[in-house]
């Protein structure tokens, strides 16, 4: 028989658990564990490199913990690890197991969500400099026009629990007026960024009415579904207790104090020390 493991999810931070809060509700069969990178968070100022690295090694570790399956509930590391991953690493170290990230489910639903034709994403500098969504939405739906904005400033307001203050409205709003000033006809935007859709009413607030907001978790959850199902021989790999694990390279109690605003529950994590 072959053993079955958890379903792995990655973040470098507490971004992705808004990911696995989605994929949990619509597969809460499934034995899932998370790993946050924070002790080296936020990849999205850091080169390719350091991201490819960081994020394999990451990887390397959801495989010695039995998973078969992981995601990249992460733009930075779907943008700048992902494919290296995929193609160079994962046929010389497990073939049998797969990788899969957050920007490609997204960049395939997104131009049936837009009526004028005009998309914007939000992300980090990383994401938007790596030109993913471009690419990607180009693939899928070569007509649409795509007009990007990097927000430096919002991860480290919603990880500092400053989201809810007159400081942070600044910042949300010279941003989404940057956005939109590429395009005024811009009537969808991507939050690519995990972290987002924290502060998504926020967004809403300071958008035209018209214009929708759409953030990844359920899309990424709906796609995984339709993943393993297209793939059984990775299912029957993916253990089904219905357990949770929580994992952090750095404080525990930060984690879980940051982490259940994020999940929308209390969740209790246990340190890693990647050196070991």
């Amino acid at each position: 028989m072959r053993q079955s493991g958890p379903i792995g999810v990655f973040d470098s931070g507490y971004g992705g658990l808004t990911v696995l809060k989605e994929i949990t509700q619509l597969m809460p069969q499934y034995d899932y564990l998370y790993f946050g990178d924070n002790a080296r968070a936020p990849y999205g100022p850091r080169s390719f490199d350091t991201v490819y690295h960081y994020t394999l090694q990451c990887v390397e570790w959801f495989f010695k913990q039995g998973c078969s399956l992981v995601v990249l509930a992460c733009n930075t590391a779907s943008a700048k690890a992902l494919r290296t991953i995929q193609q160079n690493d994962l046929p010389n170290i497990a073939p049998e197991k797969r990788v899969l990230g957050v920007i490609r489910p997204t960049t395939e639903r997104i131009g049936e969500l837009t009526r004028s034709g005009k998309v914007g994403v939000l992300g980090t500098n990383g994401t938007v400099r790596s030109q993913s969504y471009l690419i990607e939405i180009k693939k899928f739906y070569p007509e649409v026009e795509v007009f990007q904005e990097a927000c430096p400033m919002w991860v480290p307001l919603i990880e500092n629990n400053e989201y809810e203050t007159e400081g942070a409205d600044f910042f949300i709003e010279k941003s989404l007026k940057n956005l939109m000033t590429l395009d005024a006809a811009i009537d969808t935007v991507l939050l690519a960024c995990t972290h987002y859709p924290l502060i998504k009413e926020k967004i809403e607030a300071f958008l035209p009415p018209d214009v929708k907001v759409v953030s990844q978790g359920g899309i990424v959850a709906e796609s995984l579904v339709d993943y393993l199902t297209r793939h059984p021989e990775i299912e029957t790999k993916c253990s089904k207790n219905g357990n949770v694990g929580f994992y952090t390279t750095d404080s525990t109690a930060d984690f879980d104090q940051q982490g259940s605003v994020f999940y929308g529950r209390p969740v209790r994590s246990v340190h890693v020390n990647l050196e070991l």
